[in-house]
C-alpha cells in the first residue's frame, strides 16, 4: 500500500491503495465517484473515460501510481449543474437510452471539443470511434457533438 494525493475535480484527495490499482477503482471504490463506469477493463470501450490534464484517458487501465500531479476530471466535475455544452446537447438530442456509456461518451466529446472546437462530421466520427454504445445511439451522439461544437 502507498499513499497518493490526487487532484480530482479541483480538490486534493488522499487515498492509500496498492500502486497498481487502476484509477477507475480508486475513483469508484475509495472516493465514491461512481459516475465513471467499468465496461471492459481493457481500455477498449470508453465507459471509464476521464480527463487527465484535459485529455481523455481510460481509467480502467491507468495505474494510480502513474497519475502523479495530473489534474483528474470525472463526469461529476465536468460541470457543477450539468450545464456543460456537451451535457446540454446530450439532453437536446435525447442521446441516452440505457445510459451506461454516456459518462464516457460525454467525457470523450468534451475533451475532443476542447482540442477541436469546430470539427467536421468525419473528425467527430474518428474522435468518438473508440466509445462503444450498446444501444446504438451513434447518430444522436454525433449530432449532439456537432450541436455542442456550435454552442461552445
Amino acid at each position: 500500500m502507498a499513499q497518493f494525493t490526487l487532484q480530482i475535480n479541483g480538490t486534493s484527495r488522499q487515498v492509500e491503495v496498492d500502486p497498481n490499482t487502476p484509477l477507475l477503482w480508486v475513483l469508484r471504490d475509495h472516493l465514491q465517484l461512481v459516475g465513471t463506469k467499468f465496461g471492459c477493463g481493457m481500455a477498449q470501450c470508453g465507459a471509464c473515460t476521464i480527463h487527465l490534464d484535459g485529455t481523455a484517458a481510460r481509467s480502467c487501465s491507468l495505474p494510480v501510481s502513474s497519475v502523479g500531479n495530473s489534474a483528474i476530471t470525472t463526469i461529476e466535475g465536468l460541470s457543477e449543474n450539468g450545464d456543460h455544452p456537451v451535457q446540454q446537447a446530450w439532453i437536446e438530442h435525447d442521446v441516452p437510452q440505457c445510459g451506461y456509456c454516456q459518462a464516457g461518451q460525454i467525457m470523450t466529446a468534451a475533451a475532443f471539443l476542447n482540442q477541436n472546437p469546430s470539427p467536421s462530421d468525419t473528425e467527430i466520427e474518428a474522435a468518438m470511434n473508440g466509445n462503444i454504445c450498446r444501444c446504438g445511439t451513434y447518430l444522436r451522439i454525433k449530432a449532439a457533438v456537432k450541436t455542442a461544437s456550435q454552442n461552445s
